[in-house]
């Protein structure tokens, strides 16, 4: 006679599963992390690094050298950029089909903008092999530079990545590691330049970054997002984006942006808190960990200076890993469907105003 088992029977192995899973990307991160006298970087300062180009007669990538600012601007024609952000989740098992399956979904949304809209990719939770699957595809290569080959710039085994269109000349590239974190978190700032309605070439900065995450006292994020605006707001920058997975998950995170005389892309065009059309997280976490937490929205693009917003959308829902064995085992872990994050993307255009 087979006994029904109750949702705790079922779910309690799988909730020991993903504690273990924690525990050993904890146990990673400390192993890894870079000790202050080992790195060549300095807290809350900007720290020059290099980006990417595919050399096709090498056939591998190479080191680019940073452009000055053009008096015709650069980006042949482009009078828009549209800024992905997304972060794929470095805990779960089976990285590469993972990967695989995000730039899969991101490589069909880029191909559909039109020729004068420009496309940036922020990514956060990337491991080395990660970085390994971006530099594989042929579509990366062909159109877009990347600002890293290995993990060489993060403080520990994890970090963020950022993908800019090959069309836009890059200025600058560096990382800002913050003072104020226990999670190794920094901001990957990149410089680049778009024509304005006059003609004008105008200085950018997008910024990608991935904030503290959890609820620790006293609050990490409130530090590093000021220190992310003091970047934003530099001398001869035009205007600037910040995006990633921002982990505001307390009180002070709706309005970090406002401290910060910063705007949120998703409030500027009428998004609304506590709203299942904001939300980027949860949806697709594991079922115990969504009734534990429930949904928020955790992914945020901010903006200020001279620009204007004109759209605001999610993206990754439901992709999915395909291979069975994969979709299996993730299924065990207590997800619904084998997901390959628990994040939603958020992508935002923008245009260079005077």
């Amino acid at each position: 006679m087979k006994i029904a088992r109750s949702a705790k029977d079922i779910y309690r192995p799988r909730a020991r599963i993903m504690d273990e899973l924690i525990k050993k990307a904890i146990k990673e991160l400390e192993a890894t992390r870079k000790p202050l006298n080992a790195v060549s970087w300095k807290p809350d300062q900007p720290h020059a690094q290099p980006f990417f180009t595919y050399d096709r007669s090498k056939q591998g990538w190479a080191p680019a050298e940073p452009k000055p600012l053009q008096k015709g601007g650069s980006g042949n024609g482009i009078n828009r950029l549209r800024l992905y952000s997304w972060n794929i989740d470095f805990m779960l098992p089976f990285a590469k089909p993972r990967m695989d399956a995000a730039l899969d979904h991101l490589n069909g949304l880029t191909s559909k903008l039109p020729s004068t809209t420009a496309a940036v990719i922020f990514l956060q939770e990337c491991i080395e092999e990660d970085l390994e699957t971006i530099g594989e595809k042929k579509w990366v290569r062909d159109k877009f530079n990347v600002t890293d080959i290995d993990g060489s710039n993060w403080q520990a085994y994890y970090g963020t990545t950022t993908l800019l269109d090959r069309r836009l000349d890059i200025t600058s590239c560096f990382r800002v590691h913050y003072a104020k974190t226990e999670m190794d978190r920094d901001a990957l700032i990149v410089e680049t330049s778009l024509n304005a309605p006059s003609g004008t070439p105008k200085t950018l900065r997008l910024c990608n970054s991935h904030l503290e995450s959890l609820a620790v006292k006293p609050p990490l994020r409130p530090a590093q997002v000021r220190v992310l605006a003091t970047h934003m707001r530099a001398p001869d920058v035009h205007g600037a984006l910040a995006a990633g997975d921002f982990n505001a998950i307390q009180p002070f995170d709706r309005t970090l942006h406002e401290y910060n005389e910063l705007k949120d892309a998703y409030l500027e065009l009428g998004g609304r808190e506590d709203s299942d059309a904001g939300y980027t997280w949860g949806q697709q976490a594991a079922t115990r960990t969504r009734e534990r937490f429930g949904c928020s929205r955790m992914d945020k693009v901010f903006f200020t200076g001279g620009l204007k917003v004109h759209g605001f959308e999610r993206f990754g829902a439901d992709v999915q890993v395909s291979g069975q064995r994969e979709r299996r085992e993730i299924a065990k872990l207590g997800f619904e469907r084998p997901w390959i994050t628990d994040h939603l993307g958020v992508v935002a255009e923008f245009e260079v105003v005077d």
